[in-house]
C-alpha cells in the first residue's frame, strides 16, 4: 500500500517541557493564529537537533529560564482522521533560577506557574488536550529515563 503524502500532511515531530515547582507548573500562554491558548513550553524540532537539544531551547527561547532535562514523562499522539497528526515527547526538568532579560519567543504573551487546578479551570483554551494529560502523568508519579531516548546523527 502506497501512501500520498500530498493529501496527508506528515508527523509533526514536538517536544515539551514539564517543569514543577511547589505544585505549581511552568506553562506559557502564546498567541496561535490570533486566539490565546494555554500550553507546556514546547515546540517543533528543528533538522539536526536533538531531542533533549530541542526541549533546552524551547523552553528557553519561551521562558527565558535554563532547562536541564532529567526524565522522559511520556509520548503523546494524535492521529485524527484528517489534519496534521502529532508525536509529543514530553521532557520532565529542572529549571535553574530566575528567568534572563532576552525578550520571549515571537508568539509567546507570557510565562508563568500555575497550579494544575488552576491550568484546568483557566479561561484560557488549551493548546491541545495533551497540557493536562502530561501534568496528570506527572502527578501519577511517571518517570522514564533519558537513555530511553536515543539520537543519531
Amino acid at each position: 500500500m502506497s501512501i500520498n503524502t500530498t493529501e496527508r500532511p506528515l508527523v509533526g515531530l514536538t517536544v515539551a517541557g514539564i517543569a514543577c515547582r511547589e505544585d505549581h507548573y511552568l506553562v506559557v500562554e502564546e498567541s496561535v493564529r490570533g486566539e490565546r491558548r494555554l500550553n507546556q513550553p514546547a515546540g517543533h524540532v528543528e533538522p539536526g537537533e536533538s531531542l533533549l537539544e530541542a526541549v533546552v531551547r524551547e523552553v528557553r527561547e519561551e521562558t527565558r529560564f535554563a532547562f536541564e532535562p532529567q526524565h522522559l514523562l511520556g509520548l503523546y499522539h494524535d492521529n485524527p482522521p484528517a489534519g496534521r497528526r502529532i508525536l509529543r515527547v514530553a521532557i520532565i526538568g529542572e529549571i535553574d533560577g530566575e528567568p534572563d532579560e532576552e525578550p520571549l519567543d515571537d508568539g509567546i504573551i507570557e510565562a508563568r506557574f500555575m497550579t494544575r487546578r488552576a491550568i484546568e479551570a483557566s479561561a484560557v483554551p488549551h493548546r491541545s488536550p495533551f497540557v493536562v494529560a502530561a501534568i496528570r502523568d506527572f502527578e501519577r508519579g511517571r518517570r522514564f529515563p533519558l537513555d530511553l531516548i536515543h539520537s543519531i546523527r
